[in-house]
């Protein structure tokens, strides 16, 4: 395998979890409810996918303790901002502190163990076509799920009963409740699936990223996926443009310092969080409403009937 296959390989694997997260965010979203806690979401998700991995001696049980993880905190955080009305910009704020506290603390027992890595899939002739064989046909499932998420994410939202209707609640959520629609229903559904996503990211940090747990390992990866949702404007398609964009932005900096550009190794492994503030930015784009961004988003709904 060529240096330049081994980028392209390293590329795909950084940018898997954040179109992940970053999806499970964008639906969040669309239904009008911010989450700022996507990355101790994560956190919790890789603490808890590794320690039942190795506990178990199971990956697919790993998995669903990311899973469950993040849609445990998912749920406490939708408690807090549908049932009791809470600023969702502070709610969200304390679930990251919360989510990191309890992944140091859970992981604490698993640092130094490590996972055999996941087999990816080989299909025959295909993988052994030059450059293109291995990036597209010897990945790991959690590779080609992602893009099915994202495919089935943009036909929920955009060819689907449910999916518009969701939209129509993102926008207005006062006039959808007016029409008789399920608003915190709907709500608190949507942040369970972005908190499900949050933790599916976090199992693939440990389990296939790293195979290994240490604190902070999400290293500002929730945060690169919510960036990642205004720079898609969003919409699912241009969240895994975005994805590969930020994962090629984190794998080549690491290179770059390997090669001794001669620029500092500090300004080099800022570049990918650079992009993240450039890409918030967008959030004062026509009076505070980015290009995109639901109506409703951010503001708490209390039913007056």
């Amino acid at each position: 395998m060529t240096t330049f296959e081994a980028i392209l390989l390293t590329i795909v694997t950084a940018s898997t979890p954040l179109l992940i997260a970053a999806l499970g965010e964008l639906v969040t979203e669309r239904s009008g409810v911010l989450n700022l806690g996507v990355e101790g979401m994560m956190a919790m998700g890789a603490a808890c996918s590794f320690a039942a991995a190795v506990t178990f001696d199971s990956t697919l049980l790993g998995v669903l303790a990311g899973i469950l993880a993040g849609t445990f905190m998912a749920a406490l955080f939708g408690l807090v901002v549908l049932g009791f009305a809470a600023n969702q910009v502070g709610s969200g704020l304390a679930l990251t502190i919360l989510g990191l506290g309890l992944a140091g603390l859970i992981g604490a027992p698993f640092v130094g163990a490590r996972r055999n890595p996941i087999a990816p899939l080989d299909i025959p002739v295909l993988s052994d076509l030059p450059v293109v064989g291995r990036l597209f046909f010897e990945q790991d499932l959690f590779v080609y799920g992602s893009i099915l998420l994202t495919i089935a994410v943009a036909v929920y939202l955009n060819r689907t009963r449910v999916g518009l209707m969701l939209r129509s609640i993102g926008e207005n959520h006062g006039s959808a409740h007016g029409l008789g629609l399920p608003v915190l229903r709907t709500r608190f559904l949507a942040i369970l699936f972005g908190g499900a996503c949050a933790g599916l990211a976090g199992a693939y940090l440990s389990l296939v990223y790293t195979r290994f747990w240490s604190p902070g390992m999400t290293a500002g990866r929730g945060w690169i996926a919510l960036a990642l949702v205004v720079f898609a404007a969003w919409r699912p398609g241009w969240a895994l443009v975005g994805a590969y964009i930020f994962g090629a932005a984190t794998v080549l900096q690491l290179h770059a310092q390997a090669a001794q550009f001669g620029v500092p190794s500090q300004a080099l492994s800022a570049v990918p969080y650079l992009a993240t503030i450039l890409a918030l930015l967008l959030l004062s784009i026509r009076r505070g409403r980015a290009i995109g961004a639901p109506g409703s988003l951010g503001l708490p709904f209390v039913p007056d009937r």
